[in-house]
C-alpha cells in the first residue's frame, strides 16, 4: 500500500510497515498470545525494534511457542541453550526474566489482569512527539506485575506492551490504521 500516511516510526524496512500495519494496536488477548509480546517488549529493552521483529520466529522456536507452561518448565540446561543461540537476544537476564516470568504466568490470568488497564478512549496524538513513553496506566500496570513476581516490566516496557495489543491506540491522526482500531 503505497501513498497511504502512516505513523512517523514506520520506515521503508518490510518488517515495520507489516508490523505497523497488521499487528501493532490491533486487539490481542489469550495468556500466551500476551506472555508472547510481554517478553517480547522485555528483550526489546535498550535495542531496536526491529532488532525483535527479524528475530521474532527465532524466539518462538526458541520459547516453545510461547506457551506458558512449557517456559515455565524451562531449567538450567535451557537457559544455557537459549544463552548459546545466535538466533535470539542472548542476555541472561532478559532469559531469566522470561522463565521466571512464565512460573507466575501459571497462577495469574495474564491477559484478564492486563485487560484491566486498558485505555481504549486515549486522545489521538497528533505526531509521534506526542506519544509518551510511559503514561499514569502503564505506570499502575508495572506496579501490578511487579507485585505478582514480574521481572523486566517497568513502565515504558508496560506502555510498549499496551500499545502493541491493543491498550492504547496510539496510533496517529491520519494514519490509515487508527480509524479501524476505534
Amino acid at each position: 500500500m503505497t501513498g497511504i500516511t502512516r505513523c512517523g516510526w514506520v520506515t521503508s524496512a518490510p518488517e515495520y510497515i507489516a508490523y505497523h500495519d497488521e499487528e501493532w494496536g490491533r486487539r490481542v488477548e489469550g495468556d500466551d498470545r500476551v506472555f508472547e509480546r510481554l517478553t517480547l517488549e522485555a528483550f526489546q529493552s535498550g535495542l531496536s525494534w526491529i532488532t525483535i521483529l527479524r528475530k521474532r520466529e527465532n524466539f518462538r522456536a526458541a520459547f516453545a511457542g510461547f506457551s506458558i507452561p512449557a517456559v515455565a518448565a524451562f531449567g538450567q540446561a535451557d537457559i544455557d541453550r537459549l544463552l548459546a543461540d545466535p538466533g535470539i537476544v542472548r542476555n541472561r537476564a532478559k532469559i531469566e526474566a522470561a522463565v521466571a516470568n512464565a512460573r507466575v504466568a501459571l497462577d495469574v490470568g495474564l491477559s484478564d489482569l492486563v485487560w484491566r488497564y486498558a485505555d481504549p478512549g486515549s486522545p489521538a496524538p497528533r505526531t509521534d512527539a506526542d506519544v509518551p513513553a510511559q503514561t499514569p496506566g502503564s505506570r499502575a500496570l508495572a506496579k501490578e506485575l511487579k507485585r505478582h513476581g514480574f521481572r523486566f516490566v517497568g513502565p515504558t516496557t508496560a506502555y510498549a506492551l499496551m500499545q502493541a495489543i491493543g491498550l492504547v491506540n496510539d496510533h496517529v491522526s491520519g494514519c490509515w490504521v487508527r480509524d479501524g482500531l476505534s
